[in-house]
């Protein structure tokens, strides 16, 4: 095709509409970045696989690996609707770039955010901010996904009140090039009327401070092949007392809030992904002859294109407005669910549609709609699956209109 289908999604989008001057240097700098620096290699490491340390740190150099970690801990302090333009960014470009991006700020550092002390904040922001250090969030084993209070990590409290952990986790993002592990275990069995995720605890550490910790398999991935995804196994490792994150045996609540900052980041990404798929569906139906006269001007292709912008739009206004309640303080949880199930379902259909509509050349590898839809996909899984979503929002609809 010619070379205007070259351009990226990492272009001028007039839906973004940023709000303010910082939003606007932000994204500005950020979209330089991604077009110099990630475009290039992103079908490479894709086939590949490579982790791409380097741009990671420089992510960290501009900022972008600490977005919402306060400036007193190194972190940029941007509120949720910008972090949420930045990932829709980035995942317009590499979405195994953005999971990293994504899972580093909203899991690992949320969730010490949320539950940690100051001293647990002042020893570990700093360098995950910087990206110095990287950040895993261990929830998710062989045998307990959704379900996590079948949970069988143990982590088992010493008489001068350190813990020894043992257990497994499975798809765990920057698993193996983590340097900083928030880790979930049941400390104890659930309390009589508490539910099954009571009696779960949190605890953080640095890789090379324990003993005792390996990585297992390496997962071999359908798509975000350049983001790290591993097992990690735990034999004895002893951590002291201060490693506990937050309330013994009531780390559950905080898990919730994490995953309900981690769907803005999902959702922001389902949509980037989409975005991109749309946008270049969009120029090669505009420049892709047949019968005389360009694809786009068939109507079936261009009311598609219509029905497709229209919904982008949309989950973008779901995200925002997600984004605003949690910046607000207010409760989001119902709010976020629906903009992760809507922008993620929306995004994989875009994909999905730009290879339909590139016919033949949508499969192959040459052209990048491919890898939009593969990388996409996963957006309807990770933190927490449609029918979860489905769950949360059904529960709040029953409840407003219960008699």
């Amino acid at each position: 095709m010619t070379s205007t289908l070259d351009r990226t999604a990492a272009a001028s989008n007039p839906n973004l509409a940023p709000q303010n001057d910082e939003q606007r240097t932000i994204l500005a700098a950020l979209k330089s970045f991604l077009k110099n620096k990630v475009e290039p290699g992103a079908a490479e490491r894709d086939q590949s696989g490579e982790f791409p340390f380097e741009i990671v740190r420089e992510l960290g150099e501009m900022g972008i690996m600490g977005a919402q970690t306060p400036e007193e801990y190194g972190g940029a302090g941007l509120d949720t609707a910008t972090f949420a333009m930045i990932i829709e960014e980035i995942a317009a470009v590499d979405g195994s770039l953005c999971l990293t991006v994504a899972s580093h700020n909203s899991l690992c550092q949320g969730h010490i955010l949320i539950a940690g002390t100051e001293a647990q904040k002042q020893k570990y922001l700093p360098d995950l901010a910087s990206a110095k250090k990287l950040g895993a969030w261990g929830l998710t084993e062989p045998g307990s996904g959704s379900d996590s209070g079948g949970m069988q990590s143990r982590a088992t409290e010493q008489p001068d009140g350190s813990w020894i952990l043992n257990g497994s986790k499975n798809f765990i993002t920057q698993g193996s090039v983590g340097g900083t592990y928030v880790v979930l275990a049941r400390t104890g069995p659930a309390r009589p009327g508490k539910g099954k995720n009571d009696g779960i605890s949190a605890f953080v550490f640095n890789r090379d401070e324990v003993q005792g910790f390996s990585i297992g398999r390496k997962e071999d991935k359908l798509g975000l092949r350049s983001s790290d995804t591993a097992q990690l196994i735990f034999e004895d490792i002893h951590l002291p007392a201060d490693a506990l994150l937050g309330e013994r045996g009531n780390a559950f609540k905080d898990v919730m809030r994490v995953l309900d900052g981690g769907r803005v980041g999902i959702a922001a990404m389902g949509l980037g992904l989409g975005r991109a798929a749309f946008e270049y569906a969009a120029r090669y139906t505009n420049e892709r002859q047949q019968f005389g006269k360009p694809i786009s001007h068939n109507q079936d292709i261009a009311f598609r294109l219509a029905d497709l912008d229209t919904k982008l739009e949309a989950a973008r206004l779901l995200i925002r407005k997600a984004a605003d309640l949690k910046d607000a303080g207010m409760p989001f949880t119902v709010p976020v669910a629906r903009a992760k199930l809507f922008a993620t379902t929306v995004g994989v259909e875009a994909c999905d549609e730009a290879i339909q509509m590139l016919g033949g050349y949508g499969y192959i590898k040459e052209y990048p709609v491919e890898r939009y839809w593969r990388d996409n996909r996963l957006t309807r899984i990770g933190e927490g699956t449609d029918e979860v979503q489905r769950l949360v929002i059904s529960r709040d609809v029953l409840r407003r209109f219960a008699e």
